[in-house]
């Protein structure tokens, strides 16, 4: 490439980093006006996560098309390469985590669909106040190019999942002792599992980050090659 073309690529690029931090902050709105909904039986804010999901929806297909066309017209090679392809993977999760807040709404919206706000035997708050720390995490990461949250986040996501262990054990145990309470204690099941599903794809943003920086894809490596990764980066700083 030349200067000229290497600058515009640059330009462009970093367009599309802006898209996909654009998209992550409506995405962590979303989420949090979710379990805000949720916890508070605003219907309001419920709806408005509803709606609000379309949004998420065209960003997510704008800056797969950027992303298309700038390896379509630069042909980035190596790091450049990279970076767009980790940019378009974010926005994959990044979307996934917009369907999971929308489908607490709509959960949420059941709960509480009549006239008194429904109280839930199992507090879910616990699990989303992590699981939206690990997502505010993971931005941050792919904003500041750091691979050395990764491994924070990563046992964030053990957190997650202890936590959706003991939800489900205990609507289990409510579900078999009165089976009245099935219906409802169903949907709390749902919303757990979608504040899981926002943990593992916070740690895919995480996992796609270290890829975008070393050249490693640590998919399915495990929490070891995640910690192996932060510490190269912390011995170059």
């Amino acid at each position: 490439m030349t200067e000229h073309i290497y600058k515009q690529f640059d330009a462009d690029l970093e367009a599309i980093r802006s898209g996909v931090l654009q998209m992550g902050g409506l995405v962590e709105s979303q989420v949090a006006n979710a379990i805000t909904g949720l916890k508070n039986a605003d219907k309001a804010l419920i709806e408005k996560v509803i709606a609000g999901d379309h949004r998420i929806n065209l960003l997510e297909v704008e800056i797969d098309e950027a992303c298309s066309q700038l390896i379509a017209k630069r042909q980035p090679a190596a790091s450049d390469l990279r970076s767009v392809i980790g940019a378009m993977k974010t926005v994959t999760d990044l979307e996934r985590i917009g369907d999971e807040a929308k489908k607490i709404a709509k959960a949420a919206r059941r709960l509480h669909s009549g006239d008194l706000p429904y109280t839930p035997k199992v507090d879910v708050s616990h699990a989303a106040t992590i699981a939206q720390e690990m997502l505010r995490k993971a931005l941050d990461s792919f904003a500041r190019s750091d691979v050395t949250l990764a491994p924070e986040i990563a046992h964030k996501d053990d957190e997650v999942d202890t936590a959706f262990e003991g939800i489900t054990r205990q609507l289990i145990t409510y579900m078999m002792e009165d089976p009245r309470t099935i219906s409802n204690s169903l949907e709390t099941l749902f919303i757990a599992k979608s504040i899981e599903r926002i943990g593992d794809h916070a740690v895919n943003i995480s996992e796609y980050v270290i890829y975008m920086a070393h050249g490693r894809d640590v998919r399915y490596a495990g929490t070891a090659a995640v910690e192996q990764e932060a510490a190269k980066e912390r011995t170059r700083g």
